[in-house]
Parts: structure tokens; C-alpha cells; sequence
């Protein structure tokens, strides 16, 4: 009998709280890999994930979870927080911080500050790209963070116009702060990512000269294949943070 993992997601918590049964092997990872990511995708601060229930993972397995913190560890900006009553020792080598439940790991975590993350839906037409640079505007006075609206502006008119031009889907912009910078990002329902590769740049490509623009003016961009679509991300550092700056 093939195995298989189920997930619970209960979004009525200060954080999503998806919880974990089943067991997890070689056949179940990516379900589970996908599941974890259509949550984050809607950008919470914070993710818990409840795996006390679920069977102890084949040492193969477990590099699913690593990989997935490894993959969001950028975008966008979210916490990923494991609890497990069986404690750190039943996932090593993963990465993650592990609390024995989610009371505990609320506790440490702290409140979220939703007013720290905007979201706006959008249609793939005429116009969307100045909408969401008028979200991106909003957003870097509210969060004083003035010098950031340029160089965000050029990130969201890019990614927002590709999906217009190549995803035709409907898409969801997201801009949260990271530190003393800015992330944003852009989730279609496209599997095809944009390319880049550094060098001249074909007129059919998928995104390629907005790519490279983006690169121009970020500290780190990628993506995220989702169960259904992606979402492309990129991170703009604070220019005046010393820290940042040596990033």
C-alpha cells in the first residue's frame, strides 16, 4: 500500500498552523514540499508546522524540509517553525529551529505585524503594473523607506509585466519588509520561470531583459515553483545599512 502524508491547515491562529500526519518517505515528500509552499505563498510571517504525528522519516526524506527552508529562506522573509514533541533529535541536520508544540514556538516567535506585509491581487491587464507600483509607493512611505521606492518600483513593473506578457494568469503582488530592506514578489499560476542567463538576451525569451534589470538593482532574486505556478521573488537591501551593504 503506497504511503501518504496529509496536511491540516488551520489559518485561524496568529500564524498558520499546518499539521502533519502520515508517513514521510521518498513517495510522500514532494506532496508534502508542495503543501508547505502553497502556505507560504500567501506570505505569512510565520509558518508552524505540527509533525508530532507524523511517522519518523527515512534519512532520504528529511532533506525535504532542509531543502524547503533552504528555497524560502529569502522570500518572503517567513519563519518557518517546526514542532515536534519528539524534539530536535527525530530531524537532523534540517536546519530548523524545532519547539515541542505550537504554544511554545508562539511564544518565542511574538505577535505578527500584518502592517508590515502588503498583498494585492491582480488581473494579467493594461494597467496592472501601475497599480502595483502604486502599492509599492504606498508601501516604502508607510515604512520609511523612501530610497527603496525606486529601485522596487523597477523590480514590480518587471515582474508584474511578464506575467501580463507571459503567464496571462491572474497574480497576487506581495511587498514585506526584510530588516532594514524590502522584498518583493509576484505569484501567478504559471509553471514557466523567467531566464536569465547574464549574457544578450533572445526577443522570445521569457522574461530575460527584465531579469536583467532586476539584477541590476537587487541583492538577491529567484523562485519558487508552487503545486500550481510560481512565485518570482526579488530582496532589495536598505543602501544606507552598513550590514547590507556588505552583504
Amino acid at each position: 500500500m503506497a504511503s501518504e502524508v496529509r496536511h491540516l491547515v488551520d489559518r485561524g491562529s496568529e500564524y498558520p498552523l499546518v499539521r502533519l500526519t502520515g508517513a514521510l518517505d521518498a513517495g510522500t515528500a514532494q506532496a508534502m514540499r508542495a503543501a508547505l509552499l502553497d502556505v507560504l505563498a500567501e506570505q505569512p510571517e510565520a509558518v508552524l508546522v505540527d509533525a508530532s504525528e507524523l511517522i519518523l522519516p527515512a534519512p532520504d526524506a528529511v532533506s525535504v524540509l532542509r531543502d524547503v527552508r533552504q528555497e524560502t529562506a529569502d522570500w518572503p522573509a517567513a519563519h518557518l517553525a517546526l514542532c515536534d514533541t519528539r524534539g530536535a533529535a527525530a530531524w537532523p541536520g534540517i536546519g530548523w529551529p524545532v519547539w515541542p508544540g505550537p504554544r511554545e514556538a508562539l511564544a518565542d516567535l511574538g505577535r505578527p505585524d500584518p502592517d508590515h506585509r502588503l498583498h494585492l491581487a491582480l488581473e494579467p491587464a493594461l494597467g496592472a503594473a501601475r497599480r502595483a507600483r502604486e502599492l509599492i509607493t504606498e508601501a516604502c512611505a508607510r515604512w520609511d523607506r523612501p530610497e527603496l521606492a525606486g529601485p522596487a518600483c523597477i523590480v514590480v513593473t518587471e515582474l508584474v509585466n511578464n506575467v501580463v506578457v507571459h503567464a496571462r494568469t491572474p497574480m497576487v503582488v506581495l511587498v514585506a519588509t526584510h530588516g532594514s530592506g524590502l522584498s518583493v514578489a509576484v505569484r501567478d499560476h504559471s509553471g514557466i520561470v523567467p531566464t536569465f542567463t547574464g549574457g544578450p538576451v533572445p526577443p522570445t525569451a521569457y522574461g530575460g531583459r527584465g531579469m536583467l534589470l532586476i539584477d541590476s538593482v537587487a541583492e538577491r532574486w529567484g523562485n519558487l515553483r508552487l503545486g500550481e505556478g510560481k512565485v518570482v521573488w526579488a530582496l532589495l537591501p536598505d543602501s544606507e545599512d552598513p550590514e547590507s551593504a556588505s552583504m
